[in-house]
């Protein structure tokens, strides 16, 4: 990941995150573990939120294509690592948020999905 090519996007907009029975069994712990490491960073990187999320549906049995997934949000880290949220101390903190839901909108299992910023 160091030496690679960095993505202008964390998540591929062409390609859906689907469950994928035929792929490549990848190492549950490996995958858990990248997928805790990039929970941790969507607290001052709201921009990889929904990305994170989408690859942390399938932590159960992840596959070579969720893997491929969570790799190009490290990509996309690599290509903006100045960006994100910084709050100084001696600032006004006026905190304002914004939701939009959709109630049975995933097309793989039909859940409802919430983004915000």
């Amino acid at each position: 990941l160091t030496e690679g090519k960095s993505a202008s996007t964390p998540i591929d907009t062409e390609k859906p995150l689907l469950k994928d029975p035929d792929g490549e069994n990848v190492d549950v712990h490996t995958y858990r573990s990248m997928i805790g490491y990039l929970m941790y960073l969507t607290s001052s990187r709201p921009d990889i939120m929904f990305a994170v999320c989408a690859c942390a549906r399938f932590q159960v049995t992840p596959k070579a294509s969720h893997l491929h997934a969570v790799k190009r949000i490290f990509r996309y880290l690599k290509g903006k690592p100045h960006f994100g949220l910084w709050f100084p101390k001696d600032s006004p903190f006026d905190l304002v948020a914004y939701l939009n839901s959709d109630y049975a909108g995933a097309s793989l299992d039909r859940k409802s999905t919430t983004r915000g910023c």
